[in-house]
């Protein structure tokens, strides 16, 4: 067996440590929705495609229209890139809209994108209540010094009930 030298040893530490680093810097890439094998939902026509020929070529849609019941159909995919600890990083999305009119026969096809998006803010607006806050000493000693139920025999625990 050959001796290593301390040249070639620190070449081959060398080699180890560039090849870990390379691979540290590699992003984590996630696909996940709609994946299209043979046909692109963009290769849907309008005016000849059905309901059923979409659903025999695309399967069955992301999800559906709220709003407009079984007469707008989504296919929606996005990629994302996470590297290391960083939170997921969406680097790509699709969003296919397919609208069926009343004969269910494709009315219009329409694809859109990451640019298409909108980031949405949350409102934090609270809807205020009647009345007034107590505070922490009010809530604690808020029923010392009002009067009590006049006491019974009947209302004494371990007492027996006249029968």
């Amino acid at each position: 067996m050959p001796r290593l030298t301390p040249f070639s040893t620190a070449r081959l530490l060398a080699l180890v440590s560039m090849a870990a680093l390379a691979t540290a810097c590699a992003p984590t890439i996630g696909v996940n929705g709609f994946q299209n094998v043979d046909v692109k939902p963009t290769d849907i026509v309008a005016g000849t495609d059905t309901k059923e020929t979409v659903i025999a070529r695309l399967g069955s849609p992301s999800t559906t229209s709220t709003f407009e019941g079984d007469s707008i159909w989504y296919y929606i995919s996005q990629t994302t890139e996470k590297y290391t600890y960083n939170l997921p990083q969406v680097t790509q999305r699709s969003v296919t809209e397919i609208v069926f009119n009343d004969a269910e026969q494709v009315a219009s096809v329409r694809t859109l994108g990451l640019e298409d998006g909108q980031d949405l803010d949350m409102q934090r607006r609270e809807t205020p209540t009647r009345g007034r806050e107590l505070t922490i000493m009010e809530q604690l000693l808020g029923n010392v010094g009002r009067g009590q139920l006049p006491q019974t025999d009947e209302n004494q625990p371990g007492q027996r009930r006249p029968d």
